[in-house]
């Protein structure tokens, strides 16, 4: 640890909305450099034709599928060689064009077990932001909450727990959705663990899906319907129906549409992103209909395995029943059946445990991914599937004219198989077949609403139009809770026409929306905004860009996912950005820190300007006067900066003799999640008391010289001197990046 220099001055420096006066002034340490960490690197074998990022194409020059295999004993074959292989359409061998092994084996050590309850004053647990060739899976865990039963909810969220703590690796970009959580569930892949423990607390049982308590329980036979069918000569036929398996069925048929919509969409939002994606599906079972009987959803599933299968989207399903007892049980009701109707019963448990297991294995075949089923580990189950994606071949192959020949208006479904010809016993996965229509598909044409609409509601960024978004909790007394949102945008990516007088002007349409925990929107807008520049200061702001700051009232305490998507008027062009934020119930009394306001400014300008206020406006709407990098939004900084924070502390206790509260703060510095920098415990000495509950903050830190470029996270760390032990320490945490 580097030498500490601490000295107190006083400054009304202002930082955005956030008064800072008495300010504390400390000389971190510089931080030991940190080799990168090479990115995941394709194996491949000649000839060397396929772009690794692109894994299923289907044009009128090439199919390209990829395919996991194994040997016996399930040993990962990775030396085959282009003559060793054969694949076939429809029966009949093609002329492999393309040949490639692609290797995802991570680089990154085996993750040690985390705790989502850890000390407040342990390190941040803060997300990587990795850059596209960093990411080695993309993982979708569907959770089927449309067909789970209650206790298949309480073991999905254990695994999906237990799967965060022990095998979620650094280089893992991952999403946790529920089918019945709507278009706002689909939040941003993330690695946020912060974020993907709020998505886990909230998979419950859903009362009106289309499964029980427990996983399979008899149906009562009471009540009948009669239906009457007009006959000849007064005849009537009349048939006897269960009412309750009727509309059970009716019931089962409408969520398990539901469910497959679900996971289109997911499936959808997947395409955009490179290389080979997986949807790993936790569900209760998809009833495939015996002998296809009921086309509707049959083709609602050839078309999503169709779909997933051009979109490079592997979908793997874990049956969350885990390895059920077929025959009878303490919990079975069997109260008024005679012998013959419990073996009935029993029978029909075990059709039905066979038809909605056979749905799971369908869409893992069909798109080349594993079926887990009859395990009460899920995580091991788990682990199987996370074993499965450490690589794949991708081969292709010059298509027939008649691939793409339309019969009677529709195309044609046509089968792959691959062979191996190496001697020995292989276990071959891959997509089953693909529709004989081809990818060129023409671009769709949208209003400018549905065009935002999508940005919003897709689970990716779109990046027309550069966006960087920082969102952090507040509360004012007459205000409340709300969110305070700062979003830097890239000036020269917007289009702007030239004035009479000379001036820049741009048209965009600015939205936002807030989604909650449970994927409903809580708050949106739309409106359009326009910027003038002046012709002399076009130059700096087309540079540099423009920060646009909003603010959002939040009503209740939870969990949010704040989006906001700009689009450009003439280019039509669009830049969209999220950000996760858990608002507390300050309600509850408990210590609270607010999130942190960080910017920045050059040390001899700090030192120049001892009474500096630099330009801020406290009203929503666009700054043209914002640093281009150090400013909320961005947060780039250069070694020679001062750091400047501000944050509220609240329900802080006060000491009845004297009126006051009794604080300590420290400050923290990591650099790739290790602490590089703790200053001492100091006692803290509000700015603004005039609200006991609301106590502000601020201070400066002054980078050291030798701090190397990277990734940085400056922690407040609060403990309240008279609150209740297991209640008087707190933290919050910003995230920064020291550049060259």
């Amino acid at each position: 640890m580097a030498d500490l220099q601490i000295r107190r001055c006083l400054t009304p420096l202002l930082l955005c909305c956030l008064l800072t006066q008495h300010v504390v002034a400390q000389q971190t340490s510089p931080p030991s450099q940190t080799p990168a960490r090479p990115k995941p690197t394709p194996v491949v074998n000649e000839p060397k034709t396929i772009d690794e990022q692109d894994v299923v194409k289907i044009t009128t020059n090439l199919v390209q599928i990829d395919a996991v295999v194994t040997d016996k004993s399930g040993k990962r074959i990775v030396d085959l060689k282009p003559d060793e292989v054969e694949i076939y359409e429809d029966g009949k061998v093609r002329a492999i064009t393309n040949f490639s092994y692609i290797n995802l084996n991570s680089t990154s050590p085996p993750p040690a077990p985390t705790d989502q309850k850890a000390s407040v004053i342990g390190a941040p647990l803060v997300p990587r932001r990795l850059r596209p060739d960093q990411v080695r899976r993309t993982i979708a865990l569907v959770v089927d909450d449309l067909g789970l039963s209650f206790e298949s909810a309480v073991n999905v969220r254990k695994s999906l727990k237990k799967f965060l703590e022990e095998q979620l690796q650094p280089d893992d970009l991952v999403a946790i959705i529920r089918t019945s959580g709507g278009i706002g569930a689909l939040q941003s892949f993330t690695t946020d663990r912060r974020q993907l423990y709020a998505a886990v607390d909230k998979v419950k049982w859903n009362l009106i899906g289309r499964s029980e308590i427990a996983a399979n329980p008899f149906i009562s036979t009471a009540g009948m319907m009669t239906r009457e069918e007009p006959g000849g000569h007064g005849s009537v036929l009349k048939e006897e129906m269960e009412v309750e398996k009727f509309l059970n069925k009716l019931r089962k048929d409408m969520f398990a549409v539901g469910t497959l919509g679900a996971l289109h969409y997911v499936v959808k939002g997947l395409e955009s992103l490179p290389g080979r994606k997986s949807v790993i599906l936790f569900s209760d079972g998809i009833t495939l209909p015996r002998e296809y009987a009921d086309e509707r959803i049959l083709g609602i599933l050839r078309e999503l395995t169709d779909f997933a299968n051009r979109a490079s989207v592997v979908l793997y399903t874990v049956d969350a029943r885990g390895l059920q007892t077929l025959g009878l049980s303490a919990g079975d009701a069997t109260s008024g059946l005679n012998y013959g109707q419990v073996v009935e019963r029993l029978e029909n448990r075990k059709l039905s445990l066979r038809d909605t297991q056979d749905g799971l294995i369908f869409l893992s075949e069909e798109t080349g991914g594993l079926a887990v089923l009859n395990t009460n580990d899920l995580n091991r189950g788990i682990k199987r599937i996370l074993d499965d994606q450490q690589g794949y071949y991708l081969i292709g192959y010059k298509p027939d004219e008649s691939t793409f020949a339309v019969v009677n208006g529709q195309p044609k479904l046509h089968h792959l198989r691959v062979n191996i010809k190496r001697p020995g016993e292989y276990q071959i996965r891959t997509r089953s077949g693909f529709y004989g229509r081809t990818d060129e598909a023409k671009a769709e044409s949208l209003t400018a609403i549905q065009q935002l609409g999508n940005a919003l509601t897709s689970p990716f960024s779109a990046s027309d139009i550069q966006l960087k978004l920082t969102s952090i909790f507040a509360n004012s007394k007459p205000a409340g809770s709300m969110l305070q949102s700062f979003l830097h945008v890239k000036a020269s990516d917007l289009t702007f026409s030239t004035e009479p007088d000379g001036s820049r002007k741009a048209m965009f349409e600015i939205a936002a929306v807030t989604f909650g925990d449970n994927g409903k929107i809580v708050d949106q807008f739309v409106y359009p905004r326009s910027i003038t520049v002046a012709a002399s200061d076009y130059e700096r702001v087309d540079k540099n860009g423009f920060v646009y700051r909003l603010t959002i009232p939040i009503k209740k305490a939870g969990a949010y996912q704040l989006r906001m998507a700009v689009r450009d008027e003439a280019s039509k062009h669009i830049g969209a950005a999220a950000q996760f934020v858990e608002v507390p119930d300050l309600s509850k009394d408990r210590l609270t820190v607010s999130g942190i306001l960080l910017s920045g400014l050059p040390l001899e300008t700090y030192r120049k300007n001892a009474s500096l206020q630099p330009a801020a406006d406290k009203s929503d709407g666009a700054n043209l006067q914002a640093d281009p990098n150090a400013n909320p939004a961005v947060r780039l900084f250069k070694t020679d900066h001062v750091l400047v924070y501000a944050f509220n502390i609240y329900n802080a206790r006060v000491d009845k003799a004297t009126g006051n509260p009794k604080l300590k703060t420290q400050l923290r510095i990591y650099r790739d999640g290790k602490l590089i920098f703790a200053g001492d415990e100091e006692a803290f000495t509000p700015l603004d008391q005039t609200d006991a509950k609301r106590l502000l903050g601020a201070g400066v830190v002054r980078m050291g010289s030798q701090m190397m470029p990277g990734e940085y996270v400056l922690q407040i760390v609060v403990t309240d001197l008279l609150g209740k032990q297991k209640q008087n320490v707190t933290s919050q945490w910003i995230d920064f990046d020291v550049i060259e």
